[in-house]
């Protein structure tokens, strides 16, 4: 049975206690609406609505991934996991009721497509817990965390970027003393320190580390010290890194801070730093609207210009958009190349990314607020998806194919006139494009009921069984089992 997609009318933002990452909750949200799957009574996943019908089909068959908090009215029960939706909205993958997920999507690693994501402890000021990496039966192949002398379940949730070379970008916070005499604290004072890595995922050693004091003082902060921090207990967020990309081809690296409104180049090799771009100590002059603040996921893009999610909020210093800037290193100037506004004046004060696709339309996932959207290369909005009331880190559109090692799950109603209804699902499985139903008497005696076309994350056909025994194929565009499963029974 095709399930009909319908507007998500609210989630309250999960209250997890992380400066800087996260929004206030909004009290007066209506109530969400969920998913209800006969196959999978355990998974609730929110509905999503897409403005405009559909994302373009000019990019295939990519899926979105986000990675979904919030809360209803009606069960004060917070939603938490992970969704692969196709270009319609509709599920094809859920993680429920596993944990934190932040960070869900599509990467390569040992030439393989996999799928990664953050998990952890979110409950702190700063994060600590590590990524897990699955292939594309989703089973898991590795976790990686920081390495040296760092725990490796000290890793933020802020990156997880594996490299060509099999290496991984991680960020963490530590607690470090340091002069805050310049900034109305004391000279005595305690932060948190920036650290990057880039690990090896196979062995976990670190192959570079920056930590932020070295090249970074804490007067360069656009962050406001307030009553109580400053202390070993409550150490000053001065500085936030929130993203680690590649640059120059591979030799450097690009470093975001939020809390200092700057992205960062360093030496790859080395970690020295090259140069500033924003921020109370930029090298680059920077061009009519080119300033960004509170920013996330700094990015060098092929044509050379650099990408960035420009929050300029909490509190909010302009509007939010995504932000395109022509960086000429030798001139020292940023200018503004492309704009993508965010529609409706949403203003989001933490979080969020902005992906360019292969055709060069842009994605931005809006992140405290409960939107993605899809631009042309030139910032013509094109899509606009919202699960409104809730929040996520990132959002993007990947090219997935998957086959789960589990099998598919069936259900069957009690019969009513002689037909029974069945219904199908696989989570997770990409390829399926038809069920067929057969029954008989026992699994030798099987006879060919129906071949149903998928109609979404969960098929439902109506048959008249040849015997008790019911089993269901899933099959591929060209007729191929894939998998099968024996049908259990759900009333309803």
């Amino acid at each position: 049975m095709a399930m009909m997609r319908t507007v998500l009318a609210g989630l309250a933002a999960t209250a997890l206690l992380l400066t800087g990452c996260t929004g206030d909750a909004d009290d007066d949200v209506e109530v969400a609406e969920r998913w209800d799957f006969h196959t999978r009574p355990d998974l609730a996943p929110p509905k999503v609505d897409i403005d405009s019908g559909a994302f373009p089909d000019d990019n295939g068959d990519l899926k979105t991934f986000l990675a979904p908090k919030g809360q209803t009215k009606t069960d004060d029960k917070s939603w938490v996991g992970g969704l692969i939706l196709d270009a319609a909205g509709d599920p094809v993958w859920v993680r429920e009721n596993s944990g934190t997920l932040w960070d869900l999507r599509v990467q390569e690693y040992q030439d393989q497509p996999v799928l990664t994501w953050w998990e952890g402890l979110a409950e702190t000021p700063h994060t600590a817990g590590e990524v897990v990496v699955l292939n594309s039966s989703y089973e898991e192949i590795a976790r990686v965390g920081m390495g040296g002398e760092l725990a490796k379940d000290t890793s933020d949730l802020h990156e997880t970027t594996i490299t060509d070379d099999d290496t991984m970008f991680l960020l963490s916070y530590v607690k470090t003393q340091a002069d805050l005499s310049e900034i109305g604290g004391d000279a005595d004072g305690w932060v948190w320190e920036g650290v990057a890595q880039e690990v090896d995922i196979a062995t976990g050693e670190p192959l570079v580390e920056w930590r932020s004091l070295d090249d970074v003082p804490v007067e360069q902060t656009e962050a406001e010290l307030k009553d109580g921090e400053g202390t070993k207990d409550e150490p000053f967020d001065y500085i936030h890194l929130n993203s680690v990309s590649e640059d120059d081809d591979g030799s450097a690296l690009l470093i975001s801070a939020r809390n200092t409104h700057a992205v960062y180049q360093l030496d790859r090799k080395t970690a020295e730093l090259n140069w500033v771009l924003g921020g109370k100590a930029s090298d680059f002059e920077m061009g009519q609207d080119a300033t960004f603040a509170w920013q996330h996921d700094a990015q060098r893009q092929a044509d050379g210009t650099l990408t960035l999610f420009d929050n300029h909020a909490a509190p909010r210093l302009g509007d939010t958009r995504g932000l395109r800037l022509d960086v000429d290193e030798k001139h020292r100037r940023a200018e503004v190349v492309t704009e993508y506004p965010a529609p409706d004046d949403r203003s989001s004060g933490s979080q969020g990314n902005l992906q360019e696709l292969d055709n060069g339309n842009v994605v931005i996932g809006w992140g405290s607020q409960p939107y993605v959207s899809e631009f042309s290369e030139d910032g013509k909005l094109l899509t606009d998806l919202t699960f409104t009331g809730g929040s996520n880190y990132r959002a993007y559109r990947f090219d997935w194919h998957a086959q789960p090692s589990a099998p598919p799950t069936a259900s069957k109603s009690e019969p009513r006139a002689g037909v029974t209804r069945i219904h199908m699902s696989w989570n997770g499985a990409t390829e399926v494009a038809s069920w067929r139903i057969l029954s008989g008497d026992g699994e030798d005696q099987l006879v060919e009921n129906a071949e149903v076309e998928r109609t979404g994350f969960e098929t439902a056909a109506d048959i008249t069984p040849h015997g008790s025994t019911i089993v269901v194929e899933a099959l591929d565009a060209d007729g191929k089992s894939l998998g099968s499963t024996r049908v259990g029974t759900r009333n309803g």
